[in-house]
């Protein structure tokens, strides 16, 4: 590695990194001490567009979060299976205590990525939310839950979680204002223009394949906007390979992007692993053979967990402990009187990198110490998905 090569990672590492902070102040000061609903407890609603690797996790963060602030008694999150929210939600409805939050046993709602089921269930929440007026907050986890709940049919508190750019979804109006009283929709704005430009110093890719759906929110999950405004700043041609995401059938959305790394692997110098329905559990072993058996770096845009079972690179995300601390302060403060617009919706991460090592050696990669610096995953085998 060349001196420019190392300045330029010196300055993507760490002078990039070292200007975040976690979360800014918020625009006006309020509790996160725990408190009852007029002696009554909080009803907690969830509703996701379906399943995806990274919701449980989140979602389980932020039970932790709300636990180390004292809204739910302590206790032990036993290991979930599979990618499922709706059985971790029965389980925290039967057994978490709280004298402040209540998980409403039958407000876990899923439109498992199927359009017609979506617009069922989005009406029948909306039904609930607007008349029966039954819960205090809603989760909206993922893009087509904000898309289906950012709006004025209802004034029931909704944290937006998880989507991949609320911006461009439409979702809230901006990074200061999300444009209504009761939507507050957790983003990091730069997150995806710091991803690629510590991959393209670290790996100087000139062809970066990306496999995306390519429908308005396919692109959106996959940042293409400044995958393409940064593929002329750093001139890498950006090499699109088109795939099904968010349908019901996981099969045909995995097999669509499996057949796309097949396609990206022979014609590109780096893959940018894009969050869609077909990047899962199943499919993750597939795709880093595929990588892999052709020596092609990839970084994973949803995080460290995808570095643990085989993509070479990522942003660490430190379990999803910061951001399951920022959503239960979000949660304890509107439920201390805060209007969700009232309250910060940046988080940046701490700066970190997450890398695995097995998967260097494999491609041929060697990691710079200011790589190994930066980093606070480090995996040194790839594990296989249960």
């Amino acid at each position: 590695m060349n001196i420019t090569k190392v300045t330029n990672l010196v300055l993507s590492v760490l002078l990039i990194f070292g200007s975040l902070t976690v979360n800014a102040a918020d625009k006006a000061q309020f509790s996160t001490e725990p408190t009852t609903n007029n002696g009554q407890r909080w009803r907690i609603g969830y509703y996701e567009g379906g399943e995806y690797i990274e919701y449980q996790k989140l979602f389980i963060e932020t039970i932790r979060g709300m636990m180390g602030l004292g809204w739910i008694e302590k206790t032990e999150i036993p290991p979930q299976s599979g990618e499922q929210t709706r059985e971790f939600w029965q389980w925290i409805s039967n057994n978490l205590k709280s004298d402040y939050v209540e998980f409403v046993k039958d407000a876990h709602y899923t439109a498992e990525w199927n359009d017609d089921l979506r617009v069922k269930t989005a009406a029948e929440v909306m039904e609930r939310l607007s008349n029966k007026q039954d819960l205090d907050l809603m989760v909206a986890m993922g893009t087509w839950a904000g898309e289906d709940l950012a709006n004025d049919n209802h004034s029931v508190p909704t944290m937006v979680i998880s989507a991949s750019d609320p911006l461009s979804a439409g979702i809230i109006e901006s990074v200061e204002d999300s444009g209504r009283d009761h939507i507050h929709a957790t983003l990091d704005p730069n997150l995806h223009d710091r991803q690629l430009r510590v991959f393209h110093d670290l790996v100087g890719f000139k062809r970066l394949g990306v496999a995306y759906e390519d429908t308005v929110t396919g692109r959106s999950y996959a940042a293409m906007d400044v995958v393409e405004k940064l593929g002329g700043e750093l001139n890498y041609q950006v090499v699109s390979c088109h795939t099904k995401s968010d349908i019901s059938d996981t099969n045909v959305a995995e097999g669509s992007v499996i057949n796309c790394f097949e396609k990206l692997a022979q014609s590109t110098d780096a893959i940018y692993v894009t969050s869609q329905g077909g990047v899962n559990m199943s499919s993750l072993p597939k795709l880093v053979k595929i990588a892999n058996t052709h020596h092609i770096p990839t970084f994973s845009q949803t995080g460290p967990e995808e570095v643990k079972y085989g993509v070479l690179l990522s942003l660490s995300r430190a379990g999803y402990r910061y951001i399951g601390v920022f959503h239960a302060q979000t949660f304890a403060k509107v439920f201390n009187g805060a209007h969700p617009n009232q309250l910060d919706q940046l988080f940046e991460e701490p700066p970190k990198m997450a890398v695995n090592l097995s998967t260097a050696g494999v491609i041929g990669f060697n990691p710079p110490l200011l790589l190994l610096g930066a980093a606070d995953e480090i995996y040194e085998e790839i594990l296989l998905a249960e």
